[in-house]
């Protein structure tokens, strides 16, 4: 990585730049636990599936208030366990960490058992505080979303054979 000296008149012109970015760095680090901080800046299972496969449910959710869109799908084999999951979220870091944590805590799961996660549960887990309690409930209505695209799915393939 190369070094750039900088001259002393652009450094006074950047440095209360580069002062407010350390000083909203440290903000956002006291007001995150830092299990939304890991989540958001290393978010799991990020991407998308084929929703036109039979065995790909999808839910997509969204938070009028404060603008939160949350897709999170799902992957079920034959057995109705969840073998993958995936989600694309645009919203705030506590969004994104609620959808990263809720896609690890699925996988490996039954779709019945999947139901059963509660906002709650991802809320306590991450820490959020109450003003970012709807993060986790739009992860919670995603969950019950993407198994319900996936029960409807199953009940049409089972009616057309």
């Amino acid at each position: 990585m190369a070094a750039y000296k900088i001259s002393g008149t652009v450094y006074s012109k950047i440095r209360p730049i580069l002062s407010a970015s350390r000083d909203a760095r440290y903000m956002v680090a006291r007001s995150y636990h830092e299990k939304v901080i890991d989540h958001y800046e290393n978010p799991r299972n990020v991407g998308s599936f084929d929703k036109s496969d039979q065995n790909v449910g999808t839910g997509l959710v969204g938070a009028p208030a404060c603008g939160d869109v949350m897709k999170l799908q799902i992957l079920v084999d034959e057995n109705g366990k969840i073998t993958d999951a995936k989600f694309k979220t645009f919203g705030c870091g506590s969004a994104i960490a609620s959808s990263s944590l809720a896609t690890e805590w699925i996988k490996g799961k039954t779709v019945t058992e999947a139901n059963t996660i509660k906002n709650q549960d991802i809320a306590k887990e991450l820490c959020l505080p109450p003003v970012k309690l709807h993060c986790s409930m739009l992860a919670e209505d995603a969950i019950k979303a993407a198994i319900n695209d996936y029960h409807t799915k199953k009940d049409k393939q089972q009616k057309s054979t």
